[in-house]
């Protein structure tokens, strides 16, 4: 049962931003200086949380989708090319591809894990003539990395490209065949990721978005698309130069810049992400131990080394019944995510209920708790009493 003497002093949501008076000083330090936009942070930012990742090379942008697009284009998506991506993905993941008039397909998750199944894209890429499909999006769904170590294997056998979405997980690692972590968006498995600053992500702009490469050609290339396709460099320049005004449209492009405002806030939050992760592990360790011994109460993927924890997701029986109780304990859960086939555009594309039962299953019970690195051990233990409460009312029903 709760603690009858104990309430949150606040609403506790599934995520929450961590904002300190270092992150405002360095937006205020910013807003005195000289640019508020297309000025030295946002290159400063990029280089450091290139490092972070273990990439060569960082490009700033407006928020994750517009990272995913981005990412489309600089690997020449084009009308009817076809891509493999998970359903357990908040929709942008596959609307890149849309975008670019390609052709969206899905391979279900390992239930376990919550990741696409590489056994399933497997078998979906052997059930067609090479060339068929053009590439693949695997999500490192919840913190959880994808092994891409396998996913480029197969990727190579079929001729692929990978875009990684790490939106969910930056500090988090798999273990290669060697035993080494390979640090998600470090690029030497993908050809491109992509990660979010939103305020609930790991690293807080407001918003903002990350690709992070390996490839100095997409680099380039992608810092013209995000400026409407135009270039300054003398090195990239079509025509002889006019003068120090000179620039040319070569492509087009999109008006996808992130301030140096941002980018001041991100390089700030930058400085704690290694702590904020290790609370987030802390945390998710201390739900694992309190859940072990719950009937009724599933963890999705517990303990599994290299999680970055963006999300804590549990699956329950009565999702619905759980979600309105603890709504009435001031506890503002979520859910990740209605599949993507589901949803009515796709839909109309030709998805149907049943295509991939393993996630619409996962989806009938998932459930995303409350965890993020302010979240105090006393408010924890409430959540999970209030969970814990509902289960034993239930059985008791």
């Amino acid at each position: 049962m709760p603690d009858s003497t104990f309430r949150p002093a606040r609403p506790l949501p599934y995520g929450r931003q961590h904002i300190t008076e270092a992150d405002v000083a360095a937006v205020t330090a910013a807003l005195q200086g000289d640019f508020l936009t297309q000025g030295p942070t946002v290159g400063e930012f990029e280089k450091q949380f290139a490092a972070y990742v273990g990439a060569s090379y960082g490009v700033a942008v407006s928020n994750g989708t517009a990272a995913l697009h981005l990412c489309a284009l600089a690997l020449d998506v084009q009308p009817g090319q076809r891509v493999i991506t998970t359903p357990l993905t908040f929709a942008a993941s596959a609307n890149c591809v849309r975008y670019c008039g390609g052709e969206v397909h899905f391979a279900d998750i390992d239930p376990a894990t919550g990741l696409i199944d590489l056994q399933q894209v497997r078998q979906l890429l052997a059930a067609h003539p090479k060339g068929h499909f053009s590439g693949l999006i695997p999500v490192d769904f919840a913190g959880l990395a994808v092994n891409l170590e396998e996913a480029r294997a197969l990727a190579d056998e079929h001729g692929l490209w990978i875009i990684e979405d790490s939106c969910h997980a930056p500090g988090g690692f798999f273990l290669d065949a060697q035993g080494r972590e390979q640090r998600c968006g470090n690029g030497n498995f993908a050809d491109l990721a992509i990660f979010s600053f939103h305020p609930v992500k790991h690293i807080a702009t407001g918003e903002g978005g990350m690709i992070t490469t390996n490839s100095e050609q997409l680099f380039h290339r992608l810092l013209r698309l995000r400026t409407h396709g135009i270039t300054r460099d003398p090195a990239d320049l079509v025509r002889e130069s006019d003068g120090g005004w000179y620039m040319e449209m070569q492509e087009l492009g999109y008006n996808y810049r992130l301030s140096d405002l941002n980018c001041a806030l991100g390089l700030s939050q930058l400085t704690r992400a290694d702590e904020g992760l290790a609370r987030r592990r802390q945390l998710a360790a201390r739900y694992d131990a309190a859940f072990a011994q719950v009937p009724g109460v599933a963890v999705l993927a517990p303990g599994r080394t290299g999680h970055a924890f963006h999300l804590y997701v549990i699956e329950v029986t009565d999702r619905k019944g759980l979600y309105d109780y603890l709504r009435t304990r001031q506890i503002f859960t979520q859910v990740h995510y209605i599949p993507v086939h589901r949803m009515p555009y796709y839909e109309d594309l030709g998805w149907r209920a049943g295509d991939f039962p393993l996630v619409e299953n996962y989806y009938a019970h998932c459930l995303s708790i409350p965890l993020f690195p302010t979240l105090t051990d006393e408010e924890q233990d409430y959540v999970v009493a209030c969970i814990v409460e509902f289960v034993n009312l239930s059985h008791a029903d």
